[in-house]
């Protein structure tokens, strides 16, 4: 049994770029369903137009939250500039990372704490990721896919009780963790994000900053842990690629950043990057 205030252990940490309806689920599902449920919980909002901006000032008491609100950004920090952002402001020993797409299950903070506290070397700990398969993707290591009527793909049809109860049925029949990253999300020493330096700010606004972070720590011999008993659903890119206003595409933007950060990638490491069996980013060829 933990004997420390919950609030002095970890901040949640959230970086949005016009996702009210997916926030305002996320901001929920930490404050109902976190063992740390106390904790700090740092919101920044980046040029958001959709009513992100008036609906966190008129519940940031309620959710207890710290905001970072910048609404007419020129130079575009975006979600990877935002977790920085976020960073900086943090006074706990630990950082979780969230995206605003994300809706998490009961102590699944909890569950990433405990397993950080196995590891002496600096460690990132991840929580296995369930998505409606929005992309006609395969299965891969560390996240299952479903068919998008299993819990609702949507915001508007989202059936959380039944994820919950099939996440605390998941973490019963499944105790495993493996060597997986999975996007800027998860708890890691605050002094470790520090050491490594954050996201770097030329892949703003989107796309590349991930794999370009962890191939870093990599290098800094930096251990990556998933584990199974953490269990999160990820509405699948609704954060970056906004599907609902793009007939189920990636916006320009995306699509944009996507090729301009990956010619950044090949400039700043001269290669492109390789994957290890689990896909997490090895090296450079």
């Amino acid at each position: 049994m933990l004997t420390m205030k919950t609030s002095d252990v970890l901040t949640f940490c959230i970086s949005t770029y016009n996702n009210l309806p997916y926030l305002k689920l996320a901001i929920h599902s930490v404050r109902k369903n976190s063992y740390f449920k106390d904790a700090p919980f740092i919101i920044h909002a980046e040029n958001c137009t959709d009513g992100t901006n008036e609906w966190l000032e008129n519940h940031k008491e309620k959710y207890n939250l710290t905001l970072i609100i910048e609404p007419k950004n020129e130079i575009v920090k975006g979600i990877g500039g935002g977790m920085n952002i976020c960073a900086e402001r943090v006074n706990t020993e630990y950082i979780m990372f969230l995206h605003s797409d994300f809706y998490v299950t009961k102590d699944w903070d909890l569950e990433c704490y405990k397993e950080i506290q196995k590891h002496s070397e600096p460690t990132w700990v991840f929580s296995h990721r369930v998505e409606p398969n929005m992309f006609n993707s395969p299965d891969r290591p560390g996240t299952v896919l479903v068919d998008l009527n299993t819990f609702g793909a949507y915001y508007y049809n989202f059936n959380s009780l039944d994820f919950e109860e099939w996440a605390e049925e998941f973490k019963q029949l499944n105790d495993f963790t493996i060597p997986k990253t999975e996007g800027v999300s998860g708890l890691i020493k605050k002094s470790d994000w520090d050491a490594i330096g954050g996201n770097d700010a030329i892949f703003s606004p989107t796309s590349w900053e991930d794999i370009d972070l962890f191939l870093r720590m990599r290098i800094k011999g930096y251990k990556f842990v998933l584990t199974s008993k953490s269990v999160v659903w990820h509405f699948g890119a609704r954060g970056s690629h906004r599907l609902e206003e793009n007939n189920g595409r990636s916006d320009i933007r995306q699509q944009t950043s996507e090729g301009i950060n990956y010619l950044k990638f090949f400039k700043k490491w001269g290669g492109n990057p390789t994957f290890d069996e689990f896909g997490t980013i090895n090296g450079i060829k």
